[in-house]
């Protein structure tokens, strides 16, 4: 005769897994998504020149971070769902992006505790972050350090391109570095030309920027 007697053992103990599981994916979806909202504003805040507000929120976000981590160990199947790479993506995107920026070294993995896919494409995206202060600085007449800039966002794309390797083991590499190769290219074109700009209006003897340009431009609609 047909014994389901084993079902009775079975069943609750999947039941509980099952809860455990879903505790921690809660858990791990909400810490998520604070550390990409404190990541995002954290960049808002080195964009700003607010670097040790910057610090403090990528210090909470990396709190989080670390107890959503914690709260998957054993549930390798929601760690790897897709949510928490996302997050770390944008962790690595703000720590690089606040390192850069203050003049620091570029982060190392290990040492804010992500795994290299997520680094990887978090210093790819933080190169949308640097055209960002370069494109402010010209706006602001400022033309020092925009080379250097833009010469980090080439390094970090040199770096990528030679990373040859299936989506799958890069977390998406591949189409995020074709997007930074754009951003690059029309980073360098705008650079270039607001230089070339700057040389014509230099040979003018026109101001190219601060209080004197503005008077001048004052006087020119004035005639």
């Amino acid at each position: 005769m047909p014994d389901t007697t084993p079902l009775e053992r079975v069943i609750p103990r999947i039941l509980e897994n099952f809860a455990a599981k879903n505790a921690a994916r809660e858990e791990a979806l909400a810490a998520s998504r604070a550390v990409i909202r404190l990541s995002a504003n954290a960049i808002r805040a080195v964009h700003r020149g607010e670097l040790e507000r910057a610090e403090a929120l990528l210090a909470e976000a990396k709190a989080i971070r670390d107890g959503a981590v914690e709260a998957l160990q054993g549930h390798w199947d929601i760690y790897y769902a897709g949510f928490l790479h996302d997050a770390q993506k944008e962790y690595a995107e703000a720590c690089t992006t606040l390192a850069l920026l203050s003049g620091e070294p570029i982060p190392e993995p290990e040492a804010i505790s992500v795994e290299f896919p997520a680094y990887l494409n978090g210093i790819a995206e933080a190169v949308g972050e640097l055209r960002r202060m370069l494109l402010d600085k010209l706006r602001r007449g400022e033309y020092e350090g925009c080379e250097e800039i833009l010469e980090a966002m080439d390094d970090i794309y040199s770096v990528l391109v030679t990373i040859d390797f299936p989506d799958a083991m890069t977390g998406g590499l591949r189409r995020t570095t074709d997007s930074t190769r754009g951003i690059l290219e029309k980073t360098r074109g705008d650079l270039t030309m607001a230089m070339l700009q700057r040389q014509a209006m230099t040979a003018m003897g026109t101001p190219t920027a601060g209080p004197d340009a503005d008077e001048a431009a004052g006087r020119a609609g004035q005639e």
